[in-house]
């Protein structure tokens, strides 16, 4: 049975004019597709900026910002289209969405107004783009996310409902090349409107590739694909050919920011290969994730800043059981999920990434004996295959660390990633290290 693939554009790979129209070229050739399009880049933000600016009851400074806006998309549109009937319709797309954006008030406030309010972006973005399919002679259909992209009540995908939901919303489109569709957005279990947060359309191209098990789903970025080192912070990094869904979603969730941690668990579920692409060189091959792995080697190394490290020492623990019980009901109790955890006889020191409840859980966690915590704090993750057998790697990894303090190890408990805790401030250091002698010889 043939089966499409489906290819999801960030904000950036379509920001501008000329760069949709590159995104157009590239759709246009092979099989049948599902492309999942981010909001233009800088969208998603503006529109932040305009609904806080109507929380704080600054209406004229956000109907001033509004009106800017909307002259940026009619700016876009106008560069974008020579012909005036396409010009027209994607003038449609624009003013049905800032209809939206204007009725947007202090009296209407809620979290549903404010997901239907960002939801604009994504809904401008691949508005916009099919048309400009249609204006190319392409056979594209506009597939809406809200009419088939649901999470349950956990937050987690509902595949049943997404699988039959999108087979129809496609039944009705009947002969298309090239389906259009929406990254980030969905609607949640009662059916109002939410979204998958920050980094949601890589998540969205995920689950619809679960859904229709696609031959593959390409991420299409402004970078050919997953780096040996995190090009931000350290030079002369090159892309990593292949990567397993261990290692991709370890690199992922530690920092390396061209994917987001999500994305990889419902194509690994069906195994359906990930290729991270570039958009501007669209001819070099950029990372293949899949259940292959090479064993035995180091693959990357990613940076996770924000965290806090908490210690928490007591004399209770000696030969005490159900310590770490109560100690994990803490955070259970105040929704905050741990990193990093080691433990001695008497002390045990954690790591978190969400200040939100910290006061609350400093509290609680005083109960138990004595507490400190640190802020700015960051976790280098050094991703690969290890076998358990073998030895250096870890020797590798803390002789380039000789001269950062370090102040926890992970290693163990799990055979695709040694992590260790450091001060932020240490971090390019660490990072310029690690990447110098591991990959000094390849």
């Amino acid at each position: 049975m043939y089966r499409m693939k489906v290819m999801k554009f960030g904000g950036t790979s379509i920001g501008t004019p000329e760069r949709m129209q590159n995104v157009a070229g590239i759709v246009s050739k092979g099989e049948q597709k599902v492309v999942v399009l981010s909001a233009l880049s800088g969208t998603t933000n503006r529109l932040i900026e305009i609904i806080n600016l109507i929380k704080h009851y600054r209406v004229g400074e956000a109907r001033d910002f509004i009106y800017k806006f909307k002259r940026e998309y009619d700016n876009f549109i106008f560069d974008l289209f020579s012909e005036q009937e396409y010009l027209d319709e994607a003038g449609s797309v624009v003013d049905r969405s800032f209809e939206i954006i204007r009725d947007f008030h202090s009296d209407n406030i809620s979290t549903e107004k404010e997901n239907e309010f960002l939801a604009q972006g994504e809904l401008l973005s691949t508005g916009i783009f099919q048309v400009l399919l249609d204006s190319k002679g392409l056979k594209s259909g506009f597939l809406n996310a809200l009419n088939f992209m649901r999470v349950d009540k956990d937050g987690e995908p509902d595949m049943f409902f997404i699988e039959g939901n999108l087979a129809n919303c496609q039944e009705s489109n009947p002969g298309k090349d090239i389906f259009v569709t929406q990254g980030f957005i969905c609607r949640d279990y009662f059916g109002k409107i939410t979204n998958l947060g920050r980094g949601g359309s890589d998540y969205s191209a995920s689950i619809i590739g679960a859904a229709i098990n696609a031959s593959v789903i390409q991420i299409w970025t402004d970078i050919d694909g997953v780096h040996n080192g995190d090009p931000r912070w350290v030079e002369k990094t090159s892309p990593v050919k292949e990567l397993s869904y261990k290692e991709a979603a370890e690199l992922a969730y530690f920092g390396a920011g061209i994917l987001h941690p999500k994305s990889v668990f419902p194509a690994q579920v069906k195994n359906i290969p990930l290729r991270l692409k570039n958009t501007f060189e669209p001819e070099q091959e950029g990372t293949l994730i899949s259940a292959k792995s090479r064993k035995d080697r180091i693959k990357s190394v990613a940076a996770k800043d924000g965290i806090i490290a908490i210690k928490i020492r007591s004399a209770r623990m000696l030969m005490a059981y159900g310590f770490l019980k109560n100690v994990f009901e803490v955070f259970e109790k105040h929704k905050t999920s741990i990193d990093m955890i080691s433990t001695s006889e008497v002390s045990v020191s954690l790591t978190i990434d969400n200040p939100k409840n910290l006061e609350l859980l400093l509290k609680d966690l005083q109960s138990f004996g004595e507490v400190e915590y640190d802020l700015d704090q960051s976790i280098v993750c050094v991703v690969g295959d290890f076998m358990a057998d073998e030895t250096g790697m870890a020797r590798t990894v803390l002789n380039a660390l000789a001269e950062i303090p370090v102040r926890m190890i992970s290693y163990g408990g799990s055979m695709n990633n040694i992590s260790m805790l450091i001060k932020s401030a240490d971090k390019k250091k660490a990072l310029e290290s690690l990447h110098r002698d591991i990959f000094k010889n390849r």
